[in-house]
């Protein structure tokens, strides 16, 4: 029996994972769908852990949200942890940045931080 409520968790978990992918890359569920070759619903009953996902589908989520399959299937935590993955993704974004939007970035977490002192 705990055997089942770990998968469950892990299905959870994987669900939030493929949802915040998504929404990091700046996609809508039917645009996802329509680069995935899959019908929007079934987009949303993946985020929303009715529906599993096949390996082949995790690989393709993987490449077209700028992941890593490991990171999507929640291999690389012990428990994974929706603000720490928001953390991860942004990170990955901001590493991309030019210099100059990098500090502008940078300008904006300090003002930030500032207000909430």
């Amino acid at each position: 029996m705990t055997e089942m409520t770990d998968i469950a968790k892990r299905h959870a978990q994987i669900a939030q994972r493929v949802r915040t992918a998504r929404e990091n890359a700046g996609l809508s569920q039917g645009q996802a769908a329509k680069h995935l070759g899959l019908p929007r619903p079934s987009i949303t009953e993946v985020e929303q852990g009715r529906r599993k996902v096949s390996a082949a589908e995790l690989a393709a989520m993987a490449a077209l949200y700028g992941v890593s399959i490991g990171w999507l299937a929640c291999e690389d935590d012990d428990v994974p942890d929706a603000a720490q993955d928001q953390i991860q993704l942004a990170a990955r974004e901001i590493a991309s940045l030019k210099k100059d939007d990098l500090q502008a970035v940078l300008s904006l977490v300090r003002s930030l931080r500032a207000k909430r002192r």
